[in-house]
């Protein structure tokens, strides 16, 4: 067990390494000498040198990468907060082994491991309105499944999720770890009409004021208003900064796991990509508030890692270009372009 109690998980969140500033520096330095005019690739620039100064290397690659895509099932769903039961979540996770499903095609183009991680689907987490999702063992049972999922040599982790009903937790965790009006944090989810939404965001209001007096650190935050894929993601993220493993985020629920930790620790998002921005309308005001500008925004909503795997291909090309062209003085090319 990585993270052993909550207070082992709080000392590793207060406690993260920061990148490689030599490697960082002598990036940079590289992409002064190729072959093209200063700045003129853009972000795939600032990708590399990004992934240099966490894999400790001018030229930074990924050989190994992982897409860990952890699934939960929410007790919360008893109010009609999502368009679909809760069967369907473990109906995903068979579609996902089968290779039937869109991250299976997406993680295979982008050179991605699939990892799925199903946790307790028969056991959903408790109705975050009367009581708290998780006990303290099954909220560091759900961390410590996702640290594991992170291999000291792997070159890129990205992190994505299957639960019905966890655009619900998603804005919980965002109203209580972030401010802001519970409304700015509700969205459509799978599909559910106005109506839907409405009674969500009332949901949110019942299970913030009913932890109103509880802690309101990241352990607890997650515990009492996430689930157990959320906080398998925030293992996974956590434990992937303390081995120095960039990871790319894929959507809002994704992301979502993260916005406790940020406001314990806002460093914590450093070693992260934000791979794209979905069309869940909080995911914009959270990857403003983390700090990160996303890739890519395609209108996706689908969820399961699917935008991050999209962005790994951008990110390939990043590190293609940064390893592969010829410096001005290889080519023999005047540097004043």
């Amino acid at each position: 067990m990585i993270f052993a109690s909550p207070e082992a998980f709080r000392a590793a969140l207060a406690d993260l390494p920061a990148p490689d500033a030599s490697a960082t520096s002598a990036a940079r330095a590289r992409q002064a000498q190729l072959t093209k005019p200063a700045g003129s690739l853009g972000r795939l620039e600032e990708v590399a040198v990004f992934l240099a100064g966490w894999q400790h290397r001018e030229r930074p690659r990924i050989d190994r990468a992982r897409a860990a895509i952890f699934a939960g099932n929410h007790g919360v769903t008893v109010h009609g907060v999502s368009a679909f039961p809760s069967s369907v979540t473990a109906q995903m996770v068979a579609n996902f082994e089968a290779g039937g499903a869109a991250i299976n095609a997406l993680s295979d183009v982008a050179g991605l491991e699939l990892e799925v991680v199903a946790l307790d689907l028969d056991t959903p987490t408790a109705d975050f309105t009367s009581a708290p999702a998780m006990t303290e063992a099954e909220c560091l049972a759900a961390l410590n499944a996702g640290a594991a999922t992170v291999a000291s040599d792997l070159d890129l982790l990205t992190v994505g999720e299957m639960g019905i009903g966890n655009s619900t937790a998603a804005a919980a965790l965002c109203a209580r770890s972030l401010g802001r009006n519970v409304a700015d944090w509700i969205g459509p989810g799978t599909g559910v009409d106005a109506e839907g939404i409405v009674r969500k965001a009332e949901v949110v209001r019942r299970a913030l004021g009913f932890h109103a007096d509880a802690p309101r650190d990241a352990f607890e935050t997650l515990r009492r208003v996430g689930g157990r894929e959320i906080a398998a993601i925030a293992g996974a993220v956590l434990r992937a900064r303390q081995l120095g493993v960039p990871v790319v985020l894929d959507g809002f629920i994704s992301t979502s796991a993260i916005a406790p930790l940020a406001a314990d620790n806002p460093a914590i998002a450093a070693h992260c990509i934000a791979g794209h921005c979905s069309a869940e309308p909080g995911h914009v005001l959270l990857l403003a508030r983390l700090g990160l500008d996303p890739l890519l925004s395609l209108g996706m909503r689908l969820g399961e890692g699917s935008g991050a795997a999209v962005a790994v291909g951008v990110i390939r090309s990043a590190l293609a270009a940064h390893d592969r062209m010829a410096t001005f003085a290889e080519a023999q090319v005047s540097a004043k372009l």
